[in-house]
């Protein structure tokens, strides 16, 4: 059984496509399954197939059916499946958008190689990944008001779950917050299914930004 992070491309530019998919196939624990030039063609994929990528990496401006909106076509139908958009648009309110639908991680297209193997493999283990420029971006911005804590005044969270709330948004694994809480892996992730049923969150992602947006984290 291959225990390689499966990964989807989705670009219209087949040039640059093709740039990655080389990228990738160099590295021993990755392996591009799917090929797509537009939104239509990822959806038909992963509706018709089960061996179904880990990780997409989503150029946003494509024909037909853009990025956007295939994000938040797949984060609802397949959320196990984790989105990392890339795009050359890296202005505050898009990359906020972006996390807010649902992106587990942001790369802009001048990204080094490095960063974006880095951020595969981050996200593959943590199941989201924001660097230091998301996170600032997500802390100042304006969201809008039916997005915020009016919710959050209804829901009360145990100590335990505030702890793995705060652990989970400085991107530790499961397994890293097990250590540090002195519990097991089994007792973080069903802490972690608490707080996305009492948030409303549909992914880490999601309980992420939640807690950045009502400032129940401060990072």
């Amino acid at each position: 059984m291959s225990d390689k992070i499966k990964i989807a491309l989705a670009d219209d530019e087949e040039l640059f496509r093709k740039g990655i998919y080389f990228l990738l196939q160099r590295e021993q624990n990755f392996e591009v399954i799917f090929e797509a030039a537009n939104g239509n063609q990822l959806i038909d994929f992963l509706t018709t197939n089960s061996n179904r990528p880990d990780i997409i990496l989503m150029d946003l401006k494509m024909p037909l059916l853009n990025g956007v909106e295939a994000t938040k076509l797949i984060t609802q139908q397949f959320p196990n499946i984790k989105i990392i958009a890339l795009t050359s648009y890296n202005t505050k309110s898009f990359i906020a958008n972006m996390i807010e639908i649902g992106a587990a991680s942001f790369l802009v297209k001048n990204a080094s190689p490095k960063e974006m193997i880095f951020t595969i493999n981050e996200v593959y283990k943590k199941a989201f990944y924001y660097n230091e420029q998301v996170i600032k971006i997500l802390s100042e911005f304006k969201f809008p008001i039916e997005n915020r804590s009016d919710f959050f005044e209804k829901v009360e969270l145990t100590s335990r779950e505030r702890e793995v709330l705060e652990l989970i948004c400085q991107q530790f694994n499961s397994t890293e917050i097990a250590e540090q809480l002195f519990i097991s892996p089994r007792t973080v992730d069903t802490h972690r299914n608490s707080l996305l049923f009492k948030t409303n969150s549909q992914n880490i992602a999601g309980l992420v930004l939640f807690a950045i947006q009502n400032k129940i984290v401060i990072l």
